[in-house]
């Protein structure tokens, strides 16, 4: 082979070089710019730890990338974010200490009076207890709770000076209880009807009657809005009474109160009669003894009653006996009705 023909040869080689690596550096640019431009559809994901040394390597792109993220995230949150309402979550309150302590703060509706045996508005022989309670159309039970400094509703002892706390006589106050049977809660208020306010005063979880799919609330305890009525009952050990026609110690199965429903007021899916608030029931423990069975709150396992804690069910009895006290039963608490301004 000549000269020139070697000559042309090897020029043709170099130039077949030379074109692969232009074509192969072409080829890297065009794979490392289709790697930059999806990073910033997920910035809030992990990112590839060699992949985000070489994007903070590029100064060139750098400040694009920086410029663009905050728009970008800005779009991602917007879409993201869940729509919370001020409603998503019921109130909770706990105020009933504020019925029966005898120095501020108190809720407006009672006052501290002053025991003395002799009163205006009685004559002719000293005014007891039950003559205050009567009076101020305020039960025995609230004030021996308020006069003992204690949850003792039972223990009525007084003497000249003592003090305790009654419903003020010129407020006309009716209360209400909000029952959800979804959340297995519910909430206590008082109307103050002059004012047109309504005022939380605690939250109680409950439980409720047995599924039953064949009811309109899906359970054996109703739906509507029902009235307590006035046959009210306080249960203690050995104290018998006739239960589904049987003999039976009441406080097995009602705790040690019931309040029962007495009349329908609205969209009740069932009649009154046969339903009504009551304690757990009380078992026996294996050693003699009845105790509490609190486990059944924030369950569905009576016969369509609503049940409380001892505790719970003897608090809101020593207040609502004395007053009107409407029911309002619902599948969610945000479907309830209750009337008056909310009153912090």
């Amino acid at each position: 082979m000549n000269i020139p023909k070697l000559f042309a040869l090897f020029a043709l080689i170099l130039f077949g070089i030379i074109g692969t690596v232009a074509f192969m550096k072409r080829e890297k640019s065009e794979q490392y710019e289709t790697v930059i431009i999806p990073i910033s559809a997920a910035v809030s994901d992990p990112v590839d730890i060699k992949l985000e040394h070489e994007v903070r390597s590029v100064e060139a792109g750098k400040k694009e990338f920086t410029e663009n993220l905050t728009p970008i995230i800005a779009v991602n949150e917007e879409i993201q974010a869940p729509k919370v309402s001020r409603e998503e979550q019921p109130p909770e309150a706990d105020r009933i200490e504020e019925l029966f302590r005898k120095i501020p703060p108190k809720l407006p509706i009672v006052e501290t009076i002053t025991y003395k045996s002799k009163v205006d508005w009685l004559k002719g022989r000293p005014a007891w207890i039950s003559d205050y309670a009567g009076h101020y159309k305020t039960s025995r039970h609230f004030i021996a709770r308020s006069l003992n400094g204690k949850r003792d509703y039972f223990k009525q002892n007084v003497a000249l000076g003592d003090r305790f706390n009654v419903f003020k006589p010129d407020i006309d106050i009716t209360f209400y209880l909000v029952i959800d049977t979804g959340r297995s809660k519910m909430w206590f208020y008082y109307y103050d009807k002059e004012a047109n306010e309504k005022v939380l005063l605690k939250t109680y979880d409950v439980g409720l009657g047995r599924v039953d799919n064949s009811q309109a609330s899906g359970l054996l305890t109703p739906l509507g809005h029902y009235k307590l009525g006035e046959k009210v009952a306080i249960y203690k050990s050995d104290k018998m009474g006739l239960y589904n026609g049987e003999k039976t110690e009441m406080i097995r199965i009602f705790g040690t109160r019931w309040m029962p429903f007495e009349e329908e007021i609205a969209d009740c899916t069932a009649p009154a009669k046969g339903f009504g608030i009551h304690g757990a029931p009380r078992v026996d423990n294996g050693r003699g003894e009845k105790i509490e069975d609190a486990g059944c709150i924030g369950k569905y396992e009576s016969d369509g009653c609503i049940r409380l804690r001892s505790d719970d069910v003897e608090e809101l009895f020593s207040i609502v006996i004395s007053r009107p006290t409407h029911v309002i039963l619902v599948k969610d608490f945000f479907e309830a009705n209750v009337p008056g301004n909310v009153k912090g």
